[in-house]
């Protein structure tokens, strides 16, 4: 995973074309999934103001491919009650091979080496059995549901366990 700053995220927005030749790595075409992008402008503005913020999101790059296949992050860096967001997505061609829960781990074990961090969240659709998956096989319990989404949650001290 590599770091996804606000520079490659405008790019994106602005001319994938220009993004695309200056990486060194081949893009997924549905990359980045609109899903996602949606949240650049945002999450631009963000890191310009607070760039500490911009080392808690990456990109996925499957390096047997040496191929841009998703995206994984923290919404910004721990709140003050020392949360942490997790976010992700993969490619639909990529997707069902473990690279979200790989990447997954790896994220929580990194978030939670933060002193600061105590807990980490995840939202996600009800009807997202992927996800779902992917968020067990990582650790996380739900902790509340509503028709629109389940609210997952990683408590440190627990992981610790």
């Amino acid at each position: 995973m590599i770091t996804f700053t606000a520079e490659m995220m405008e790019q994106l927005l602005c001319d994938r074309s220009k993004f695309i030749n200056e990486v060194p790595f081949e893009v997924a075409d549905e990359f980045p999934l609109e899903v996602y992008q949606q949240f650049f402008p945002y999450k631009v503005e963000r890191f310009k103001k607070y760039p500490h913020e911009n080392e808690w999101e990456g990109i996925i790059v499957l390096k047997e491919e040496n191929k841009i296949i998703g995206d994984m992050g923290f919404k910004g860096g721990p709140d003050h009650d020392g949360v942490l967001d997790i976010g992700y997505s993969i490619v639909p061609e990529y997707r069902g091979r473990g690279f979200a829960t790989e990447m997954g781990k790896e994220m929580v074990r990194w978030g939670f080496k933060d002193e600061n961090v105590k807990t980490i969240i995840a939202t996600s659709n009800p009807e997202n059995i992927a996800s779902k998956k992917v968020l067990e096989k990582i650790g996380f319990q739900i902790e509340g549901m509503t028709e629109e989404k389940v609210m997952w949650v990683l408590i440190k001290d627990l992981q610790d366990q």
